[in-house]
């Protein structure tokens, strides 16, 4: 018998993803990248099997959260409570406040000269 054996009856490991959440996904994308109107009922059926699927704490959602956007906004909703906004991409949010700080700059600074700004009006 080997001593140096790795123990496994305390381990745990991750199951992959079902096929049907990855089909739910895809699909889920292909409802929100559609142009023509989406059936309100139909997308919500959807939504709600993949997040009945993404509940399971057995399987490793990571490939699949990496691959759907949809998935995983729905995924970080699900978890909000015990999370927050842990799967969006802080840089992304950070040069997009960047950028709305700038607009709001430039829009002020062109403002006309007799015109008060949000600046003057306050006390």
């Amino acid at each position: 018998m080997a001593r140096d054996a790795p123990k496994s009856r305390g381990m745990k490991s991750l199951l992959s993803p079902p096929r049907t959440a990855i089909v739910l996904a895809r699909l889920l994308e292909r409802l929100n990248a559609s142009r023509q109107p989406v059936d309100a009922h139909q997308y919500q059926g959807v939504a709600a099997r993949l997040a009945a699927l993404l509940s399971d704490p057995e399987v490793d959602w990571q490939p699949l959260l990496a691959d759907s956007p949809a998935a995983a906004a729905l995924y970080e909703n699900l978890h909000y409570g015990e999370a927050g906004l842990c799967r969006t991409p802080l840089d992304a949010a950070m040069r997009a406040e960047l950028q709305a700080r700038q607009a709001i700059a430039a829009a002020r600074a062109a403002a006309a000269p007799g015109t008060p700004s949000d600046a003057e009006d306050r006390p």
